[in-house]
């Protein structure tokens, strides 16, 4: 599943997370700034079925808003191999930096 929590946040006008929890708090949905951080730069580890029904009041969406599914990525007998045969055949893995220069953390 992918998660789209930004950009959905975009298209309704919130481009800093601090603007949607305070907008999640004034609907009862108290997040601590760590939590917060991980919805919104990434995918979150765990949420709360009824923390979403809040963010979609919130965002104005439905769940098929936030939450994209990636089939593509669901092995299939036979297909690991072939994967892999790809994989390899493209060269270095490209790994992503910081601004600074320095490594991201491993999610």
């Amino acid at each position: 599943m992918k998660w789209n929590l930004r950009l959905i946040a975009a298209n309704k006008g919130i481009w800093k997370a601090s603007e949607l929890q305070r907008s999640l708090a004034e609907h009862g949905l108290v997040i601590s700034a760590g939590k917060m951080s991980g919805l919104w730069s990434g995918q979150p580890v765990s949420l709360k079925l009824e923390d979403l029904d809040v963010i979609c009041v919130v965002l104005g969406c439905e769940i098929g808003d936030l939450l994209l599914p990636e089939p593509e990525k669901v092995p299939r007998p036979g297909q690991q191999e072939t994967e892999q045969v790809a994989v390899a055949a493209a060269g270095p893995a490209v790994v992503p930096r910081r601004r600074d220069g320095r490594s991201l953390p491993p999610s």
